[in-house]
C-alpha cells in the first residue's frame, strides 16, 4: 500500500498513480467507486436500472401502407429512460423492440417514419389496438380483426387506405404497438 502522508503529498503534486490503483482494483476484484468514494456496487446497479435497454432495428421498416421486409437479427440496442417507459407503456412487459413505421396509411394515429415499440409477448388480436403483422407481403403496422368468415382484416387508421382481407394461415402477429416517438 501507500502509507497515508506520501499518498497526500502525491495528492498536492497532483502526481496520482491512477494507472496502477485501476491495475490493483482489478487484480483484487475492488469497486474503484467503492476505494474513493465509499459508493458500494449495489449503488451503482440502482443508477443503471433506470434505463430499459429495447432492440432498435433501424433498417427495418413497418409499412403502413404495402408491406416491408421482416425483422432480423441486425439491430442496435439503445436505452430509454425509466420514467418516459412506464408512461408509454406502464408497468408491463420491458423487452421490447423498436421499428420505424413506412407509409401514410396509420395517420393521423402515427406519421411516416415514427419509431414504434412493439411487445412481442402481445399478439392476441382479440384486445383492440395496433399490430405488427408478418404475411406473405411483407411486414405491416394495422388494426387487426378476424372475420366471422376466418380471414384477417389489416386495417388502416387513414380512411384513404382499404382495408385488406389476408388468409389466416398466411400472417404471423409478430406483437401489439405498445408506444411510439413521432419523427424529429
Amino acid at each position: 500500500g501507500i502509507p497515508q502522508g506520501t499518498f497526500a503529498s502525491m495528492k498536492k503534486r497532483n502526481s496520482i498513480p491512477y494507472a496502477e490503483i485501476l491495475e490493483f482494483c482489478a487484480l483484487k476484484k475492488i469497486s474503484v467507486n467503492w476505494l474513493f468514494f465509499y459508493q458500494a456496487v449495489d449503488m451503482l446497479k440502482e443508477e443503471t436500472e433506470k434505463f430499459f435497454q429495447v432492440r432498435y432495428f433501424s433498417d427495418i421498416r413497418a409499412s403502413a401502407g404495402g408491406g416491408a421486409e421482416v425483422f432480423d437479427e441486425n439491430y442496435e440496442t439503445i436505452s430509454i429512460d425509466e420514467k418516459i417507459m412506464h408512461n408509454m407503456v406502464g408497468m408491463g412487459n420491458t423487452e421490447l423492440e423498436a421499428i420505424h413505421v413506412d407509409g401514410e396509411s396509420m395517420e393521423p394515429t402515427l406519421l411516416d417514419g415514427s419509431i414504434v415499440f412493439v411487445d412481442r409477448t402481445q399478439t392476441d388480436i382479440n384486445k383492440n389496438g395496433i399490430f405488427i403483422a408478418s404475411t406473405t407481403g411483407g411486414l405491416f403496422i394495422k388494426r387487426i380483426q378476424q372475420r366471422v368468415d376466418g380471414m384477417i382484416e389489416l386495417i388502416s387508421d387513414n380512411s384513404m387506405y382499404p382495408p385488406q382481407a389476408v388468409a389466416a394461415d398466411e400472417v404471423t402477429i409478430v406483437g401489439k404497438v405498445v408506444g411510439n416517438i413521432e419523427s424529429l
